[in-house]
């Protein structure tokens, strides 16, 4: 699948044009004073990459954005949008440098970029943060490089192994016993969320990916796995 980057600002730009996302926008901005001055989504982008807001007038525009993405209700797709389009010159600066330092293939990056921005503004705590913009795209990039390091290391370490003493790989009847018995193990601890946590730790998809495929919110699926996690530390901790 191609990920190319201004497809997906086409795609983001496009889905927030619609008359459901242009109703969803007046339920955002009748609950958030800090939008009310802006009609509708262009001004709205217009007045964060072209007017002369200040730093609180953008912050707070930024806030907004931020609050209606951690919701649960339809709205909250529409804003979270939004903030990736407000934020998207500092998403393609991040991306170039990217680019220029061979992180990874341009479908790849786009992709992570993404991911990995949607992630920190739904989790972001609004208490604690003073910039929103700068902290959104610092931490974006500062976990891109990190899983890039990671790799990088992962296969220096892979690439340290004499062939010989790999062992051959388990059949895929192998793998499949494998997973059911451990399933059965997580499921003895943690009941239901057993699939939740396999998806994550083992198949290495990522919390918004379960959420989608179990059918749960993504702050649902985040608090189930988290709640999985600390039960599954008490359960084998010495």
């Amino acid at each position: 699948m191609s990920f190319s980057w201004s497809a997906i600002r086409e795609d983001l730009a496009r889905s927030s044009a619609t008359l459901q996302s242009r109703c969803d926008y007046r339920a955002v901005r009748s609950a958030e004073p800090a939008l009310r001055p802006y009609a509708d989504i262009v001004a709205l982008l217009g007045a964060l990459h072209h007017g002369h807001l200040d730093f609180d007038g953008r912050n707070a525009i930024l806030a907004a954005l931020v609050r209606r993405s951690q919701g649960r209700d339809r709205p909250a797709g529409l804003a979270l949008h939004v903030m990736l389009l407000s934020l998207w010159p500092g998403l393609d600066a991040i991306r170039n440098r990217c680019l220029r330092r061979r992180v990874g293939t341009a479908d790849e990056i786009s992709s992570d970029l993404l991911a990995l921005s949607t992630e920190i503004i739904r989790t972001l705590d609004l208490g604690r943060v003073t910039n929103i913009a700068a902290t959104v795209l610092m931490n974006t990039e500062r976990d891109l490089l990190r899983a890039h390091r990671r790799e990088i290391d992962r296969q220096q370490s892979c690439a340290e192994v004499e062939p010989d003493w790999i062992a051959a790989p388990p059949s895929w009847a192998e793998r499949a016993r494998m997973r059911a018995e451990l399933r059965a193990d997580l499921s003895a601890v943690i009941g239901s969320d057993a699939d939740l946590v396999l998806g994550v730790a083992v198949d290495g998809l990522n919390q918004i990916e379960m959420a989608s495929a179990l059918g749960l919110s993504d702050g649902a699926a985040r608090k189930r796995y988290q709640r999985a996690a600390a039960r599954l530390r008490g359960h084998y901790r010495p």
